[in-house]
């Protein structure tokens, strides 16, 4: 596996073997992907398996699938992110992808931007023991943050449709700054409504990129959009 700043990051190599649930997170190909960071992903993981359904942040379906559905699906956004300066995650809920930034790009300052009580004390509780020290958790909604701070990027998952996603966003990426989002492949349909909003902060193009981490792993859909003014 590839990798250029220590953080494992890179084009996947082709891997023959098949890796279910239980042995995933613990496979060769990973621990190389995520290089450095892979010990605090891997608590990570290991503490959203053990109080994740429990505390209400993933479903128990989820469970088994916390490797595939949630660590490597965030872990793509990375790639796209700067390795300096300030990221948020708004919306960050169990976080994801806030954390596995937190653990691969720790020259970052990483806020976690979440409105729910139950959620930023989970937050907290996991980059105390992962060591996080560039994490910080802001409770409230990202609307509330628009004049106290602006950062490099700003990212999220699942969170919502793109054109109310950038006007929550837009306001907290300083001139020059980037929206860098995970979204579904029907992405692209969310882009002509989301036109008005991307027009009031200068916005370019949005940029639909492939976040791909592992061979074998299902790649996810990543939108980039700078904002201009």
């Amino acid at each position: 596996m590839s990798g250029t700043d220590g953080t494992g990051q890179g084009e996947p190599d082709i891997v023959a073997e098949v890796f279910d649930g239980d042995t995933l997170g613990a496979s060769e190909p990973v621990k190389q992907y995520f290089g450095t960071a892979y010990d605090k992903v891997a608590r990570y993981a290991d503490l959203l398996r053990e109080q994740g359904e429990l505390r209400g942040l993933i479903g128990p379906r989820e469970v088994p699938r916390i490797w595939e559905r949630h660590v490597l699906n965030s872990a793509a956004v990375v790639q796209y992110l700067p390795t300096a300066g300030a990221v948020a995650d708004i919306g960050s809920g169990a976080g994801l992808p806030g954390i596995i930034v937190a653990a691969m790009r720790p020259g970052l300052d990483v806020l976690l931007v979440e409105p729910m009580e139950r959620r930023t004390t989970w937050l907290v509780e996991v980059a105390t023991e992962l060591g996080l020290t560039n994490v910080q958790v802001k409770r409230g909604r990202a609307e509330e943050y628009h004049d106290a701070f602006e950062v490099d990027a700003v990212t999220s998952r699942a969170v919502a449709p793109l054109s109310k996603l950038a006007r929550m966003s837009l306001p907290l990426v300083r001139v020059g700054g980037e929206m860098v989002i995970l979204k579904g492949r029907n992405v692209a349909q969310e882009v002509d409504p989301a036109r008005k909003v991307l027009r009031k902060y200068g916005a370019g193009e949005p940029e639909i990129l492939e976040g791909s981490t592992v061979a074998g792993v299902e790649s996810t859909t990543i939108v980039r959009i700078p904002r201009g003014k």
